[in-house]
């Protein structure tokens, strides 16, 4: 029987031996070649592949190649030619199963459980079901773009070996039987755990003697501190301490380190040391006491069961590791979001009185930034820490990003005042005590209809509900909500649709001087018309549309239109016409909002010194120095300020002196006020003699009447705009209005 280990001293898997001659590319069957058919409906990966194997032995043996361009054509290649060492199979063909199609036919139809089959796929998405792989005997899987030469040399060697192993065999057929069962029970196997144990006690079977040994995983460069043991059984176990395999000596460890070194399976009287050989930088290496030496025939069904089986261990430590990394949170160990939809999923289809509970930690970005992520990280594994460890252990608990972990349980069980007394007592973090809260938003599963996103979705509905009315409280979801929210997704989406179909556009309310009742400019108002004709009013959209962030490019572009109305005005003219517009908070704060300012004059020519912006008293009172410095940006372009709905906020009188503001907009309800008999005039007259005192414009808006016109000139108010004098015209209309005399006619 040929060795089935490379000898030291000569060339291992991963060197290129070359041929004296190029094997002939077609099939040789006098035994002198190893019988590669390649299966690829790529006819440049059948070149490749021959130009890269073409001048290479395998175990003194040069190769002969086959090929099949289709699944069918696979069939009757195979079925004419019966000494195929390997098959190089493209999964997918003219079907995305055509290469497990045929896998199929080869062992359950012809029967070939000899002949080795190597996997490969373009498609580095697409993977077969692991069902397949176990089940079929397969014995590797590649994507082509990670099949280098020496790559693919090594699979292919690999595969030949255990051809060759298979066929010295074939007279001890009840251990080869022995060597299939074990494989095919191992490859059903799910877990690293299961697995591992499962390998040493086959091993044990086919040397024949009792299991009794340590199996590890072991990554380059940390034999100085020992493996990690994955399994251990017998007497052996007890070498496992905290789960690791610890380095030095002549004992078991040395023998690991050995078989590592050299890359394969050592057979000494009283111990064998099993190499498996695995990708993503660890392998996999176990020792078991043998009470008598093997002979031959035994070798060589272990070294055929760990060739093959090696494969089949590492693909199910990676699925395990990937399992690991798909479903759970690597920071804390918690599940993750992606199982906690299972979860909730399990507990909505078993109409389960359950609650779903987000606990978001309250300034945890101010800590995180303040004092560094490693410290934030510190502090997150603390607090799933101690929810872990207080809280009952029925509730399934997560962290599903960020700072947000996840509770869910019977209703009974979790209880909003018991789940933040769990933050009343500080953190030790890193030498530091740190108090935090936490605020709730919660779901009773037992009241949703939807999905498991959509209960997530629900509960993070009511987590910003809570944080809006008190951090450190909670809220419970409730359907009204859930209309209130889905309505304004609704609305968000219309409007950035609607905005780029153009549906929004600008009307412009002329402001009046009341003594000489003449037009001296207009405030351009944002409408939205929807394609169906209807009105959405502005306080609907303007809100939602400052919510999404949308209002900074919808900002931009009333800035540009107003101030091309300007111009248009200008040049019919109307060469002392003030253009006002108005500006959203969010829009105000933008890094770039005098850049868009200034773009918007540069591009429509437009005079500054013509050109008017609102903001609202509210806006002036939040942070004064950060407006201060933005206003004082502002008037430096040549653009005047005015302070909109004046009189509604709480603006201090010393705050007000150091805005550099130029006019003042009394609220149309205080104008509403001034021909009430019990209320009269009086804030309205506060605003204009404050106005007058310090040597600021005042205008009021929401004039309806003559009544007001003629109250408001009384009390010294010089400015007014409203429906007495016009409604909001479209640009063409307002043109019109102001060449017309319709306010001598109105007066």
């Amino acid at each position: 029987m040929p060795a089935p280990n490379t000898p030291p001293g000569a060339a291992q898997d991963d060197d290129l031996v070359f041929a004296d001659e190029t094997p002939a590319d077609a099939p040789v069957k006098d035994g002198g070649a190893w019988r590669v058919l390649i299966v690829d409906d790529d006819a440049d990966v059948h070149s490749t592949t021959t130009f890269a194997l073409g001048t290479l032995e395998m175990h003194g043996r040069p190769l002969a190649f086959l090929h099949a361009y289709s699944a069918a054509e696979a069939i009757d290649v195979l079925a004419r030619e019966h000494d195929i060492a390997v098959i190089l199979l493209d999964v997918v063909m003219e079907q995305a199963d055509a290469g497990l199609h045929l896998v199929r036919h080869v062992r359950d139809t012809l029967g070939r459980h000899d002949v080795r089959i190597i996997l490969r796929t373009g498609q580095p998405g697409y993977a077969p079901e692991m069902d397949a792989i176990r089940g079929y005997d397969i014995n590797d899987y590649r994507t082509k773009s990670e099949l280098t030469r020496t790559k693919l040399y090594t699979s292919v060697a690999t595969a030949i070996r255990a051809y060759e192993q298979i066929h010295a065999l074939e007279d001890s057929r009840m251990g080869l039987a022995e060597v299939v069962r074990a494989n095919t029970e191992l490859m059903a196997l799910h877990t690293v755990g299961e697995m591992t144990l499962g390998i040493l006690r086959a091993v044990a079977v086919l040397a024949g003697q009792p299991a009794d040994g340590v199996l590890c995983a072991c990554v380059p460069g940390t034999g100085h501190v020992g493996w990690q043991v994955l399994a251990s059984c017998g007497p052996s176990a007890d070498l496992a301490r905290g789960g690791m395999l610890a380095p030095g000596g002549q004992g078991p460890a040395a023998a690991i380190a050995r078989a590592l070194a050299e890359r394969r399976n050592l057979y000494e009287p009283d111990y064998l040391a099993l190499y498996f050989c695995g990708k993503s930088h660890r392998h996999f290496a176990a020792w078991l006491k043998l009470t008598r030496p093997l002979d031959a025939l035994r070798r060589g069904l272990v070294d055929v069961f760990t060739s093959s089986i090696a494969v089949g261990l590492d693909n199910v430590a990676l699925m395990t590791a990937l399992h690991r990394a798909a479903f759970y949170d690597g920071l804390t160990s918690l599940p993750n979001r992606t199982r906690l939809v299972e979860l909730i999923d399990d507990s909505l289809r078993a109409r389960a009185d359950a609650t779903l509970c987000l606990v978001d930690i309250d300034q945890f970005a101010e800590t995180n930034d303040a004092l560094g992520h490693q410290f934030g990280d510190a502090l997150l594994g603390a607090v799933a820490q101690r929810l872990r460890t207080r809280l009952d252990a029925r509730v399934a608990l997560a962290r599903i990003g960020g700072d947000i972990f996840c509770l869910l349980g019977e209703a009974d069980l979790i209880d909003p005042a018991a789940v933040q007394d769990q933050f009343a007592a500080p953190f030790s973090i890193e030498g530091q005590d740190v108090q935090v809260s936490a605020t709730l938003g919660l779901v009773r599963l037992l009241e949703h209809d939807g999905t498991a996103a959509d209960a997530l979705k629900d509960a993070d509905i009511a987590l910003k509900r809570a944080k809006t009315q008190r951090r450190g409280g909670h809220f419970y979801f409730s359907r009204g909500m859930g209309v209130e929210i889905r309505e304004r997704v609704r609305l968000m989406h219309a409007l950035r649709s609607g905005f780029a179909r153009g549906e929004l556009f600008l009307a412009y309310q002329p402001q009046v001087e009341l003594a000489a009742r003449r037009a001296f400019g207009a405030e351009a108002l944002l409408r939205w018309r929807t394609e169906d004709g209807r009105f959405v009013p502005p306080d609907r959209f303007i809100p939602i549309a400052e919510y999404s962030g949308l209002i900074i490019d919808i900002g931009a572009w009333v800035l540009r239109e107003a101030c091309a109305e300007l111009v248009r005005v200008r040049a019919a003219g109307h060469l002392d016409f003030t253009m006002s517009i108005n500006v959203s908070q969010v829009q105000f704060r933008h890094p770039h909002f005098i850049d868009m300012l200034r773009q918007a004059l540069l591009e429509t020519g437009a005079p500054p010194e013509r050109v008017e912006l609102e903001i609202t008293e509210s806006m002036a009172m939040e942070e004064p120095d950060l407006l201060i410095e933005r206003l004082a940006e502002i008037k430096r372009t040549g653009v005047s300020i005015a302070i909109d709905d004046f009189g509604t906020g709480f603006s201090s009188l010393s705050y007000l002196q150091r805005l550099c503001v130029d006019r003042l907009k009394i609220d149309r309800a205080f104008v509403t006020e001034i021909t009430d008999a019990a209320r009269g005039s009086s804030i309205a007259e506060m605003v204009i003699e404050l106005g007058r005192n310090l040597g600021l414009s005042i205008i009021a808006e929401g004039v309806e009447d003559e009544v007001q016109a003629q109250i408001l000139q009384a009390l010294g108010c010089p400015l007014a705009q409203g429906y007495l004098f016009a409604r909001p015209l479209a640009p063409e209309a307002l043109i019109e209005w102001l060449g017309s005399d319709a306010l001598t006619r109105a007066a």
